[in-house]
């Protein structure tokens, strides 16, 4: 069923997609990244999908409606996704829990679906006001199939035929994001968070989609958040996995369930902003999965290519560590932690056992968990105290996780000696590491977190104008170039 290409019309090879290869003609460019790693051809399906804050109101639908207009007369049969107007789905969720604490769930999915079907009739009657005709869909008629949990479904088929006769007709097709139906009882569901990412990359999938490209406020991925970071740099191309790791890591540009999905069917990504015409971030598959797709991304390798790529630095203040000290020495104990926290549904980052001075022959076991689990676990962790055997709980809410996000990082030791002389700079003090090919992830104090990240991101060189964590440049003078471009960065949503 995936990877069925949907081929409308042959048209000539100079009729582009002004987004991607006719840039120039609207921005003066000469080059465009996109055009160039991607290949993307004038009859290539595109699926787009726009963010809440891309339609809030009539005056940014109206210039979603312009931008579809543009893609299409370009070429390219197009498939859009949208999500419910700005803060609609948290609206209706407020009004739903002051009705009652706990609304039924198959009626909250119902209500909250509403959304989405209101900014797909608009936007269809803004295209109408263009002369580009649509057809509107439910997650239903799109042919969104899930496992039928209410809330948090996930998709398990995608039966996009009626898109597809859509597409034959040279429609416009229009979906509602966010929810899909259920297997067995048919009843309508919601995919939760990124729900309107994740059915843009499915369509994209069962369609074989030259291009996904996801709409939303800010110009793409970052190597750090730009509102708390202005000289954080944009990342014009990234793979599939270093943006799991990002996602994993903090980051909300996409959604992790939505990257998964895309990894797994080998979805090319785009995401941009939709207030401006700024090239975005590129999320490629793996390079085994180029020969899926008929564009076939070009990667532009470094020289040395078992040398480590650091391409960001994120920030978690919302973890917690939790120390189990003393745990008898005996076959199963952990085990028995374990359990506890899996019947907890708790969500554990980092792990490290050390022998216990406590006790002689225990251990002790520390636990970098979310701290919004930390009341849940504790409780649990209490009442088994005595069954499992520890002598002490210790909770620590006042630390934070800092994350390097990278390709090879585990080969090269210098990654960890750059990465923990910037720590001892910062004066920060690693209480729990784990490491991979494509994460370290270290745990500090909280309050020393801001400046291991400013120390951490001049160490690894991915602040914007190479400034050092005091603020001056490594060379000791002023540079007026760079620190306008810092000054640019600043600017970004």
């Amino acid at each position: 069923m995936y990877q069925q290409t949907v081929s409308i019309r042959d048209l000539p090879a100079d009729r582009r997609h002004p987004e991607v290869d006719g840039l120039e003609h609207f921005l003066g460019l000469e080059q465009m990244a996109l055009r160039t790693r991607s290949k993307l051809r004038a009859r290539d399906l595109i699926v787009q999908k726009y963010g809440g804050s891309s339609v809030a109101d009539a005056a940014a639908i109206k210039r979603v409606a312009r931008r579809i207009a543009e893609t299409r007369e370009a070429g390219h049969p197009l498939v859009v996704v949208v999500s419910a107007m700005g803060d609609t789905t948290d609206e209706l969720l407020d009004l739903a829990v002051s009705l009652s604490p706990s609304p039924p769930a198959s009626e909250l999915d119902a209500l909250l679906t509403t959304g989405e079907r209101i900014s797909v009739t608009l936007l269809a009657i803004a295209l109408s006001d263009l002369g580009v005709p649509s057809r509107t869909f439910s997650g239903k008629k799109a042919g969104l199939i899930t496992d039928g949990i209410h809330g948090k479904a996930h998709i398990v088929n995608v039966d996009p035929h009626h898109i597809r006769a859509c597409l034959k007709r040279e429609e416009v097709a229009i979906v509602a994001g966010f929810q899909g139906k259920g297997l067995k009882k048919k009843e309508v569901t919601t995919l939760g968070r990124g729900g309107s990412d994740i059915t843009a990359v499915a369509l994209a999938a069962a369609l074989g989609a030259g291009m996904c490209e996801i709409y939303t406020d800010v110009d793409g991925v970052y190597t750090a958040d730009p509102r708390v970071v202005p000289r954080a740099r944009k990342i014009d191309v990234i793979s599939n996995e270093e943006m799991l790791e990002l996602a994993a890591s903090g980051s909300k540009v996409v959604h992790a369930r939505c990257l998964e999905y895309a990894r797994r069917f080998g979805v090319p990504i785009h995401v941009r902003s939709s207030f401006n015409r700024v090239m975005g971030t590129l999320i490629l598959p793996s390079q085994d999965q180029e020969a899926v797709w008929d564009h076939k991304p070009v990667w532009e390798r470094a020289p040395a290519v078992e040398q480590p790529v650091v391409s960001a630095v994120l920030c978690d203040r919302s973890v917690a560590k939790l120390k189990v000290i003393g745990v008898a020495d005996g076959v199963g104990k952990s085990a028995e932690i374990f359990g506890l926290l899996a019947d907890a549904r708790a969500q554990v980052d980092m792990v490290v056992q050390n022998s216990s001075a406590a006790r002689a022959g225990g251990s002790d076991i520390s636990l970098a968990i979310p701290s919004r689990d930390g009341f849940r676990v504790r409780e649990a962790l209490s009442a088994a105290q005595g069954a499992i055997g520890f002598i002490d709980l210790q909770y620590d809410g006042q630390i934070g996780r800092l994350s390097l996000i990278g390709v090879g990082l585990r080969t090269d030791a210098q990654v960890f000696s750059r990465l923990f002389k910037a720590l001892s700079d910062a004066g920060a003090e690693i209480e729990l590491i784990s490491a991979s090919d494509m994460r370290i992830d270290v745990v500090v104090r909280a309050a020393a977190l801001e400046d291991a990240q400013r120390s951490v991101r001049f160490a690894f060189g991915l602040d914007h104008a190479g400034k050092d964590p005091a603020g001056q440049d490594p060379a000791g003078q002023e540079q007026a170039g760079q620190d306008q471009s810092g000054e640019e960065a600043s600017k970004a949503p």
